[in-house]
């Protein structure tokens, strides 16, 4: 069974003894960098504690994945569980999932994998450029909390990323592929993984528990918090922290918006976390910076 993609092709592949994997192929030259990258970091976590993530199945000749002339691709486990986006995201689910988030940076910390430079559209690296992309914004508010919080980025948070970790990153640790199982809490898809600031993917994962509004943090102080008690926060990683956070909103908003319009036959599947991160960014741009960093200080043991 075909499965929704944006890029490569995924399939649910169910065996005769009733087992199921799925097999991911791409014909496209990007397609072969990020398989070697996916299959890397997926070999580099077996053994691994805290959390789960699929398992790579080996070909015949007992590599990561195959490489024909025209077509590469590669197989894994299929992890069963419900994902977050489906799940009741209570407090304490959340501190689970931020104490998970951090034993999987942990993990993937010593890693150095191939193709972890490669091109990334989510990469911290393009955000400067993705106003460029604003035309495709539905006007009003949304338009304008995305234009400040970028124009915060560039000129506020930017110039200091060189002074905080970076390591090898999932880079997508949304609600779709953070999965909780009967083993704790599993993250799948590594597509868009590479090396970036070691708190994106804190910041990544809490962009999309941004929820009420009665709450400074909109509901993210929990995953925060567990994040944090794993894995400390720096101060300069605490004061960067929410408006990397509006940051991944904004890019979310800005790169969906222009690409599903550029594919409108999956334009709900691009878009499933775009009203998500809408409301987001209009609770966190209440914030002001001190007010920010304050919340997340308040927020961490």
């Amino acid at each position: 069974m075909v499965l929704s993609s944006e890029v490569e092709c995924t399939s649910d592949v169910t065996l005769l003894n009733g087992d199921r994997l799925i097999l991911k192929t791409s014909a496209r030259p990007e397609g072969r960098d990020s398989f070697r990258f996916q299959v890397a970091a997926l070999a580099g976590l077996e053994g691994a504690c805290g959390f789960a993530a699929p398992h790579i199945v080996r070909t015949s000749g007992g590599t990561l994945m195959f490489e024909e002339e025209e077509i590469c691709g590669y197989l894994q486990t299929r992890l069963s569980g419900v994902p977050l986006h489906q799940a009741n995201a209570t407090p304490d689910v959340l501190y689970r999932v931020g104490q998970a988030l951090a034993r999987l940076s942990l993990t993937l910390e010593p890693l150095k994998l191939p193709a972890m430079h490669r091109p990334v559209l989510w990469h911290v690296g393009c955000w400067p450029r993705l106003m460029e992309l604003e035309e495709h914004l539905p006007s009003g508010p949304v338009a304008d909390s995305v234009r400040v919080a970028m124009g915060n980025y560039v000129e506020l948070i930017e110039p200091q990323l060189r002074e905080i970790a970076w390591q090898v990153t999932h880079n997508d640790p949304s609600p779709f592929n953070t999965l909780l199982t009967d083993d704790g809490v599993a993250f799948i898809d590594f597509g868009d993984g590479c090396w970036g600031p070691r708190i994106e993917d804190l910041a990544v994962a809490a962009s999309h528990v941004v929820t009420d509004p009665s709450l400074a943090l909109g509901g993210a102080e929990n995953l925060i918090a567990g994040y944090a008690s794993v894995r400390p926060l720096s101060a300069l990683e605490a004061k960067l922290l929410v408006g990397l956070i509006k940051a991944r909103q904004s890019a979310l908003i800005l790169i969906n918006s222009w690409r599903a319009g550029l594919f409108p036959a999956e334009a709900a599947y691009i878009k499933k976390n775009v009203a998500r991160a809408e409301r987001g960014l209009s609770i966190l741009s209440a914030l002001g910076v001190g007010e920010a960093e304050l919340a997340v200080r308040r927020a961490v043991p």
